[in-house]
């Protein structure tokens, strides 16, 4: 059997934004198959089997089949060794936990050379699908071994490395469910939901509301504690110590059982329960100490620890913990005993399990096991439970148990607190039960609690904390388009940074504080913030990352789209002005105009369903977009009479809206805005110059002329506009 040369990685691309491809974020990789392009799948010896060896759930790949095996179905028939990448990252993908489905791959005009495009939210995880994905498919052409546990590994540390924790990607999920975009900030989990002034920012389970005032006198529990006790809350009575000798006097005092712990840590690090013997209270102090800054000697109340998530001043999740022991069998030791309960599927150390592995030579586990006169190496005898932990193991869910009244004391601590999201660590015998009935109280309130343990509980039913949280921060009865601010997109070459800055003057005159991103560099409310060009990814990033545009005007052009993807998800006017410029594209294998179809086409696919698509009239492929536009269409030319205009104006708007097309031309030296039959004269091309008698480029003109009245503009503001826009390149 002959051994092939690897397929060569030609060039990767990360589109961060829609694109030629999908809406959504993709790896565009251009391969060289080389001596491949003559060896399809069903050519090479043994290579298909070697695959579903491996692989076997590609099975449930439909691909263009459209049916469970329609992938094996092209394996068998013969497909090529781009098609077969795509498919072989896809399910990397999926066994390491991140489900994918959208991948394609395309030739170009050069023979064996194919654009192969996957879906993966984050670069650094699909550039590293890419590269074991690719070590994979070589392995199988060439009949070599390959360690799929080792690749799969890889692929689940850079998701753990890269991606968001499971309490900030519930919320961003939830947010996905309800059409509110994101921006990640940083490489961790400050991330932005929504664009410019109609943002809202969440780190984990905090929100830009959570109160750095409130989140201190959480981290701070004895002072939360005194506090929430002078407004009736019922709390353990403790006291802050500071030496062993001092925490168990106050022990004494307070009356034993007590529990230790750090008065501002976190994660049940460093609590002691139900502590009666002198040595062990020191040893705990030992334990709690390293934990905070101080350490808290408090009555310990009878009952289970319970987790009551506040969000907005309701409750809208809890659960409820367990102890964690073994059973002794008379063979193995304890050791041996933690080792097979470490075996639950339930246990590991990555973020989405909800429960933590054992460790038997963990400080706290080694105090619980010293209280019962047990060592790791100790053989348990048959029958025998040996408790290895007293609390932090809260994942039962209770949500649907939880009594108004408990209700109502977590709430009123929250708020107390000053939290907007809080996690209420409460103990409570039962929690379908009033609190003073049976003695319960709040042990400590926690700002940007976990939220796994309602994701995954290990008992019951998931909650929906992300969405609620959601619900908090863009309420339900709120805006039409939540996180929303009006954008738009202006695709093309012909004046389209003239266009962009009169649209952002406009739409500043009419009360939105508008920034501008162009390629005559960045504007916020018609001020100069850079020069340099700012017609690309990262220019329009930074201008719906400020919070201060109300309304946000971006300039793009083919290049910005093929080599990075559009900066936003979707647009109120989406403007595109020519399809010029194809003789600058060869590198994305374009080499006529027709291609540009493909390509510009994004600014429209991306605009709102109640937004407007702009459109050249005068300019036959660009017209011809307005049938992919999910919104209303305005159509603008320079001639009257122009055929497409006449059609254009007679038709009914599509998607059920009122009215007929509406349209902006020149007739004579008359500007005219027309609404199917009825037209108004906006004024004479000489009365809607610039200030001091300058006259713009008349198509640009009326595509800004356009894209206000898209926005809802009223014509006497346009036309005062821009007698008053002052412009300079």
């Amino acid at each position: 059997m002959p051994t092939f040369q690897d397929i060569r990685l030609l060039r990767i691309n990360y589109l961060r934004g829609p694109s030629i491809w999908t809406y959504r974020p993709i790896l565009e990789v251009w391969l060289d198959l080389g001596e491949l392009e003559d060896h399809p799948s069903n050519a090479i010896d043994g290579l298909n089997e070697r695959l579903t060896a491996w692989l076997p759930d590609l099975v449930e790949h439909h691909c263009g089949v459209g049916e469970r095996g329609g992938f094996l179905q092209r394996l068998e028939g013969g497909t090529w060794m781009g098609h077969v990448l795509e498919h072989v990252i896809i399910e990397l993908l999926n066994l390491s936990g991140m489900p994918a489905a959208f991948g394609q791959t395309r030739e170009t005009s050069q023979r064996g050379i194919y654009r192969m495009v996957f879906r993966c939210p984050e670069e650094a995880v699909a550039r590293v699908s890419l590269e074991q994905g690719h070590r994979l498919l070589m392995a199988a052409i060439n009949d070599q071994p390959f360690d799929l546990k080792a690749a799969v590994q890889a692929i689940k540390t850079a998701i753990d490395d890269r991606y968001l924790g499971p309490s900030t990607g519930c919320i961003v999920d939830a947010a996905g469910e309800r059409r509110i975009p994101h921006i990640r900030l940083n490489d961790g989990n400050l991330v932005q939901l929504g664009y410019g002034a109609a943002q809202r920012r969440i780190w984990t389970a905090e929100s830009d509301q959570t109160s750095a005032i409130a989140e201190g006198i959480a981290q701070d529990k004895d002072f939360t504690k005194r506090l929430l006790a002078s407004c009736g809350v019922p709390v353990p009575q403790g006291q802050v110590v500071e030496s062993p000798e001092e925490a168990w006097e106050v022990a004494q005092d307070i009356g034993l059982p007590v529990t230790v712990k750090p008065s501002d840590g976190n994660h049940a690090r460093g609590v002691t329960l139900e502590l009666t013997r002198e040595a062990d209270i020191k040893a705990a102090f030992a334990l709690a100490e390293p934990e905070g800054s101080e350490v808290i000697v408090e009555r310990f109340i009878e009952g289970i620890e319970h987790r009551l998530l506040v969000v907005g001043g309701r409750v809208v999740a809890a659960c409820k913990g367990e102890t964690v022991s073994v059973t002794g069998n008379g063979k193995s030791t304890l050791r041996e005993l933690v080792d097979v309960e470490n075996q639950d599927p339930r246990r590991g150390i990555e973020q989405e399990y909800p429960l933590s592995p054992i460790d038997v030579q963990a400080p706290a586990v080694r105090l619980e096991l010293h209280r019962q006169d047990v060592t790791p190496d100790s053989v348990i005898e048959a029958g025998r439970s040996v408790l290895l932990q007293r609390n932090g193991n809260m994942a039962i869910d209770c949500t649907d148990e939880v009594h108004p009244d408990v209700a109502y004391f977590a709430q009123l601590a929250a708020k107390i607190v000053g939290l907007d999201i809080a996690g209420m660590d409460m103990i409570l015998k039962d929690v379908a039960q009033p609190m003073a009935a049976q003695g319960g109280a709040i042990l400590e309130v926690n700002a940007g609690p976990g939220l796994l343990m309602h994701l995954k509980p290990t008992a019951g039913a998931p909650r929906p904390v992300g969405m609620a949280i959601v619900d908090h921060l863009f309420p339900r009865e709120g805006a039409a388009h939540p996180g929303r601010i009006p954008i738009v997109g202006i695709a093309g070459t012909q004046g389209n940074a003239f266009i962009a800055r009169l649209v952002g003057w406009l739409l500043q005159l009419s009360g939105k504080l508008t920034g501008v991103a162009s390629s005559e560099g960045m504007f916020l409310a018609d001020r100069r913030t850079q020069t340099s060009s700012a017609a690309h990814w990262a220019g329009a990033h930074r201008l719906l990352t400020n919070r201060l545009a109300e309304a946000a005007v971006i300039q793009t052009n083919a290049r910005s789209i093929l080599d990075e993807g559009l900066a936003y998800d979707r647009c109120l006017v989406g403007v595109v002005t020519d399809m010029d410029g194809f003789e600058q594209l060869a590198d994305h294998d374009i080499h006529e105009a027709a291609q540009m179809r493909r390509v510009l086409r994004t600014q429209i696919d991306v605009v709102l369903a109640d937004g407007a698509g702009v459109l050249n009239a005068d300019n036959e492929q660009v017209a011809e977009l307005g049938e992919l536009c999910d919104g209303e269409v305005l159509l603008y030319s320079l001639d009257a009479d122009n055929p497409r205009l006449a059609a254009h104006r007679a038709a009914t708007r599509t998607e059920g809206a009122s009215g007929e097309g509406r349209a902006v031309f020149v007739r004579g030296q008359q500007v005219v805005l027309a609404t199917g039959a009825a037209e108004r004269v906006l004024g004479t091309l000489g009365a809607l110059s610039l200030p001091g008698g300058q006259r713009p480029d008349t198509a640009a003109l009326l595509a800004a002329i356009a894209t206000a009245w898209a926005l809802d503009i009223t014509p006497d503001l346009i036309a005062a506009g821009i007698k008053t826009f002052e412009y300079t390149a």
